[in-house]
């Protein structure tokens, strides 16, 4: 979606970003729709957030009705915090993160629409998040603009007024990054292709991720196309993946195992399927008679795109 786009205009927005609290730098994520379009985390704090981002902090999330899985039922490593604690000791129920208390403002900030209670003073208007892996508490501040949804990540331990510091950093990303914003989210928008974006053309796929809940697949009209054979050759594929699976976890419950197969069906056709980390990608090739290295190279380069 993004290999037309001006490369400059994203590292454009990424430093203005980065400089919203002066010699501080502040991480950041970017996404579109329910894209990533960039981030600054490290990997793992980029998936935690990412994950709970997409089901929650979206435009499409959080004017949805519909439940969705959180990652915070896994307990995973970015957590919301700190809480607070009512006058009998009590953990309070309100948390900053909860979905159906957060709105977006006129100012284009998403926040926490607290109803007036004695401990309300307590709990942080801007949630602050642990990072495991970047071993860093950090303010969250969530800007939208049309499809487009900025997570600012502040350090917490530079924020020396709190709230107000709060509303310093995000005056300075108002009066600095708009333009950049607004550039960044037209020319998304003009290079996004729809329901069918993440399609990978010449390829018939599915691409499950467990841990964030999401998949991926051919449009239905391309899987259509693939005949009876590659179907029944997929079929029995799941069927052995399965098994395997199964024999893996009764010799090694604590870890995932890696491992690729591939299968030609009676039409010659290609039919994969790749584990990597739990994640699980099928594939079928409809051009038959091409040899196991044309399947095992096409498997990786659909992995790199």
């Amino acid at each position: 979606m993004c290999r037309n786009i001006d490369v400059l205009v994203f590292q454009s927005l990424t430093a203005v970003l980065g400089s919203c609290l002066g010699n501080i730098i502040c991480q950041s994520i970017v996404l579109f729709e329910d894209l990533l379009v960039s981030t600054t985390l490290p990997p793992d704090d980029t998936s935690n957030l990412y994950t709970y981002a997409i089901l929650r902090l979206t435009p499409r999330a959080l004017y949805s009705n519909a439940n969705s899985w959180s990652y915070l039922r896994k307990g995973a490593y970015v957590n919301a915090g700190p809480t607070s604690s009512s006058s009998n000791g009590a953990a309070a129920a309100e948390r900053p993160l909860q979905r159906e208390k957060l709105s977006k403002g006129k100012d284009g900030f998403v926040a926490a629409d607290f109803a007036t209670t004695e401990v309300r003073a307590a709990v942080p208007l801007t949630p602050i998040l642990w990072f495991q892996q970047a071993e860093e508490r950090m303010y969250l501040c969530v800007y939208q603009h049309k499809s487009l949804t900025i997570l600012l990540l502040i350090p917490a331990s530079s924020v020396i007024n709190g709230e107000e510091g709060i509303a310093h950093v995000k005056k300075h990303l108002l009066e600095n990054a708009s333009q950049n914003i607004v550039t960044v989210e037209q020319k998304l928008t003009r290079g996004w292709g729809g329901e069918n974006a993440y399609h990978v053309a010449g390829y018939r796929y599915l691409l499950v991720d467990p841990d964030r809940k999401v998949s991926r697949a051919s449009p239905p009209g391309k899987v259509t196309t693939l005949s009876k054979d590659s179907l029944l050759a997929l079929n029995r594929l799941r069927e052995e993946i399965d098994l395997e699976k199964s024999r893996a976890k009764r010799s090694d419950p604590t870890h995932d195992k890696d491992y690729e197969v591939c299968m030609r069906a009676k039409n010659n056709a290609w039919v994969i399927a790749k584990i990597t980390r739990g994640r699980e990608l099928y594939m079928a090739l409809g051009k038959g008679g091409e040899t196991l290295l044309y399947a095992s190279t096409a498997v990786e380069k659909f992995s790199n795109r």
